[in-house]
């Protein structure tokens, strides 16, 4: 089954065209790779398909329901997790309470105090954090970790309800290049393991071309090109609005 379908969608703020008719699919297990210029509408087409913003026109599909009017939270048990470029954590928690936290609220319950946590799901937050390579850390609090160990635990607070669909906003943005690698290979992997879908925005060429099966190229609200990552960087006018200058 195809995961997610963007049809015909487009998104005005005044008169300022965000996102306009774009299409495309996405096939389940696939990493695909959303570029373009800043203002090109990479972030309001990924809050147009997570549900932070409605569009205008057009619709979004996934798994063969159409979510366009419907709210983030119900989008997420749908099966979407999203990451985003400034990495969104309960700083004053410790890594290991932001887990259980993640997966209690995953089960459908909402806790408000890190003390009502106590024991619960323990040895799943710990499998969890293992995952992405953060089991030294566990008791340490989350405002202490370096800056890569953060994203880190936010792709492990995205994956604990486990998505089909993971929506990454810029995930290896103020990492350094071998941080990037792997953050970016622990996703791959799940990707694999799992067939979760992947779509991701990234300013780093070398994730970009290093990681993606597939690439959608953005400009002024439009899609301009969509394929395989070599077509798209040989693609004459990808090279003239963003690849040849200096983003």
């Amino acid at each position: 089954m195809s995961e997610l379908h963007v049809r015909a969608v487009s998104r005005s703020f005044g008169g300022v065209r965000a996102v306009e008719d774009v299409s495309f699919v996405l096939e389940a297990g696939t990493m695909t790779a959303l570029i373009g210029p800043n203002g090109a509408g990479k972030s309001t087409l990924f809050n147009l398909i997570d549900g932070q913003l409605l569009p205008d026109a057009g619709h979004v599909e996934f798994e063969g329901r159409n979510l366009s009017r419907v709210p983030t939270a119900d989008r997420t048990r749908a099966g979407i997790g999203r990451t985003f470029q400034v990495a969104q954590v309960f700083a004053s928690m410790t890594v290991r309470q932001n887990a259980q936290m993640a997966l209690v609220a995953a089960g459908g319950e909402a806790l408000s105090m890190a003390a009502c946590l106590d024991r619960r799901v323990l040895p799943e937050a710990s499998d969890l954090l293992a995952s992405v390579g953060l089991a030294p850390h566990e008791d340490r609090p989350a405002a202490a970790l370096a800056y890569g160990d953060l994203k880190r635990l936010e792709l492990a607070l995205a994956l604990a309800a486990r998505p089909r669909l993971l929506l990454m906003d810029e995930p290896t943005a103020g990492m350094a290049p071998g941080e990037r690698t792997g953050l970016m290979a622990l996703v791959l992997e799940r990707a694999r393991a799992h067939r979760m879908t992947v779509l991701f925005t990234e300013h780093s060429m070398d994730v970009v071309f290093g990681f993606a099966e597939r690439v959608l190229v953005m400009s002024r609200g439009r899609l301009i090109a969509d394929g395989a990552p070599d077509a798209v960087r040989a693609d004459t006018e990808v090279q003239a609005v963003y690849l040849g200058g200096a983003a």
